[in-house]
């Protein structure tokens, strides 16, 4: 087949191969993805991170803009950042370009701070912990950590699915 590799067999053939010797896509888990496609997706994250940020500090500095005005302009540019990474380099053999996958990219990385704010809204008022600290762990720590993998599995599933990819890369 085009696209499988080539794996140790037993006696019988591969038909035969167990998975400790099939690899681990014979497990049944269903497959993985590569760590190349995980470092890039993290190396175009940090790169958004750092032109959300950085533009979030020209906008509240200088420019002198409300911190939610600054913020959402910031994230605009930031999730343009990342889905011009992703689509360009992470995922470029998807050949999905326009403005619907770019709405999901968007909805999917909406989300993932949806999820940084939950974490905060929990720890901060629901469990009391109202520190600079607690707060930092919470939303920047905790939220961003359950964000990005929300985004992963969003961006790799949803906005650039690859062809003949069965199942989710989480089993």
């Amino acid at each position: 087949m085009v696209g499988t590799r080539a794996c140790p067999t037993r006696q019988g053939g591969p038909e035969t191969a167990g998975p400790e010797t099939a690899g681990p896509r014979a497990t049944g888990s269903g497959p993985r993805p590569a760590r190349h496609e995980v470092l890039a997706f993290a190396v175009v994250g940090l790169l958004a991170y750092a032109v959300d940020l950085a533009l979030f500090t020209c906008l509240r500095g200088p420019a002198a803009l409300d911190p939610l005005t600054a913020k959402a302009v910031s994230f605009v540019a930031g999730c343009t950042v990342a889905y011009a990474g992703n689509a360009r380099g992470t995922y470029r053999h998807t050949r999905r370009r326009g403005l619907r996958p770019y709405a999901a990219f968007f909805a999917v990385n909406a989300a993932g701070a949806v999820v940084q704010l939950l974490c905060l809204t929990v720890s901060h008022y629901s469990l009391g912990f109202t520190s600079r600290l607690a707060d930092t762990v919470s939303g920047a720590g905790i939220g961003m950590a359950l964000a990005t993998v929300l985004r992963f599995w969003g961006t790799r599933t949803l906005v650039f699915p690859a062809e003949g990819r069965v199942g989710s890369w989480t089993g």
